[in-house]
């Protein structure tokens, strides 16, 4: 019989563990290139630079972002 900790992917949780890592690795992933974390972003710079500035819903968010977007498309291709 061995007296040596038990060391790898399981020994600090099981696989179980290290593919929850895995899913919240590629959910933060997913999130950043869909642009879903610019809002809550955008809510903390207004709340800290801004705080008196009335927040935005999440669809008011988006409807201006992408109205300014449209006016002023930059290096977009299309």
């Amino acid at each position: 019989m061995s007296t040596h900790p038990a060391t790898g992917p399981t020994a600090d949780g099981g696989v179980l563990a290290v593919v929850r890592r895995g899913w919240r690795a590629l959910a933060w992933y997913v999130t950043g290139v869909l642009g879903e974390s610019d809002y809550q972003r955008y809510v903390t710079h207004l709340r800290r630079v801004h705080p008196d500035a009335a927040v935005p819903t999440v669809r008011e968010y988006w409807r201006e972002r992408y109205a300014a977007q449209d006016a002023n498309p930059g290096a977009r291709c299309c």
